[in-house]
């Protein structure tokens, strides 16, 4: 059961975490408990699955990476566990999921490419599909940023 106090770490989660070496004990200090006791609240969230993440927002294009490619893939079954670990080891790649197909959409893999214009990334696309033989794939470039936000709880 989450009660009053879960509510408030929470809702202090949801804030940006300051960009600092101890960022757990900055947060705990504003909350008056042990860095301990909240890395222990923060995990006891996990392992029951109130918390799923907790995860940094990048903003490609603040950082450099003026070009973002959605490839979406169709790979065999039996290939699929192989390719997608492949794909996840590029520092590139910061999405690499897998997704059922449907009649009118038949890919199943989907991996996030980043890169500084389209032609780093064509390169990548490139040596993943001669990497693992597959050219049956499309790529969707991101036209623009959009806001970025997470879901809030306990407002």
């Amino acid at each position: 059961m989450i009660d009053s106090f879960d509510k408030k770490i929470i809702r202090k989660l949801q804030e940006n975490i300051s960009i600092t070496a101890t960022p757990y004990k900055e947060m705990a200090d504003e909350l008056n408990i042990s860095e301990d006791e909240l890395i222990h609240r923060i995990k006891t969230y996990n392992e029951t699955g109130v918390l799923k993440r907790v995860g940094a927002i990048l903003y490609h294009r603040k950082v450099g990476f003026n070009a973002n490619a959605m490839v979406v893939w169709r790979i065999d079954n039996e290939t699929l566990d192989e390719a997608g670990k492949y794909m996840a080891s590029f520092s590139e790649i910061s999405h690499c999921y897998e997704r059922k197909p449907c009649d009118s959409w038949n890919y199943n893999l989907y991996s996030m490419i980043h890169g500084k214009d389209k032609e780093c990334c064509n390169k990548i696309i490139e040596k993943i599909s001669n990497d693992i033989g597959v050219k049956n794939y499309k790529i969707l470039y991101s036209t623009k940023e959009l806001k970025k936000t997470s879901m809030r709880y306990f407002l």
